[in-house]
């Protein structure tokens, strides 16, 4: 009997962390929903899963600063990664129409994220929750007609909700980028093609320019750098990087010379590029 691929994602079911897991690994999985990024971390580190789909990064808001440092302090392998598009809809009860309504509910980001829309409608009372799902679900549990939710496709299906509006959000081209974790690097993967290290350097002139130069002149494109402070350590930090390239062997003698001009040098993982949204 085929093992069931078991994911924790944070929030509950059909929030935007299972769509993406879905987006990853099809829909033959099992999702194991926990109320906290770190509580994903800490059902991974315990077995009770095989991955953990973890936000890392959204096109309007940014770095999730916090998940960089679980995915370190864990020492978790990225295995892959993948983009879904944020999709926004309005959602209520069947027969609820706009008119009607007083409340308006989501996750803050997404609330955010639909400005626009909602000032078309001044009367609308904002109410944040913790997740754009757990928002319809509410609705459906508790049979408020007087209230619609903010969430994708999938929250509207699982509730039986429906869509009143689609495609509210301000910014038809936001995405979020969700790293795929596991608690030990794999031998599985034949083809990689991108990774995301971690490391720091000494606080002199040049010493972070000279690191990253080396991987310049191996043509090795870094897509993506971001510091975060070392806790307790003034002007001392972390560096987040993620890499690409087309010729292995020019990546692997750049990691080599890295090494000598930096310490706590992390590979967090190395996988195939997935980037389409």
């Amino acid at each position: 009997m085929k093992k069931v691929t078991r994911v924790a994602i944070q929030g509950i079911k059909a929030s935007f962390h299972e769509e993406a897991a879905f987006k990853f690994f099809g829909n033959d999985i099992k999702t194991v929903e926990c109320n906290s990024f770190k509580q994903t971390c800490e059902v991974l580190e315990a077995r009770e899963v095989d991955y953990v789909v973890m936000a890392i990064e959204n096109s309007i808001a940014g770095s999730l600063l916090p998940n960089y440092t679980l995915i370190r302090e864990y020492n978790f392998a990225v295995t892959g990664e993948v983009y879904l598009p944020i999709q926004l809809h309005l959602m209520a009860l069947p027969g609820v129409k706009l008119e009607d309504v007083k409340y308006v509910t989501s996750h803050p980001i997404a609330i955010r994220q639909c400005i626009d829309f909602f000032d078309e409608f001044p009367h609308l009372k904002v109410v944040e929750s913790v997740d754009t799902a757990a928002c319809a679900k509410k609705i459906r549990d508790e049979q408020l007609t007087d209230t619609v939710a903010i969430a994708n496709t999938l929250a509207a299906e699982l509730y039986g909700l429906n869509i009143i509006e689609r495609r509210i959000e301000s910014n038809k081209k936001n995405y979020t980028r969700f790293l795929i974790l596991q608690n030990d690097k794999t031998e599985d993967l034949t083809e990689i093609n991108k990774s995301s290290i971690c490391f720091q350097v000494g606080n002199h002139v040049g010493a972070l320019s000279k690191v990253l130069n080396i991987f310049a002149e191996q043509s090795v494109n870094l897509s993506k750098i971001q510091s975060m402070p070392v806790l307790g350590k003034r002007s001392e930090y972390y560096f987040y990087v993620d890499m690409e390239w087309t010729d292995s062997e020019k990546y692997d003698v750049a990691i080599r010379k890295a090494l000598k001009y930096t310490v706590n040098f992390n590979i967090m993982g190395e996988y195939l590029k997935n980037d389409i949204v």
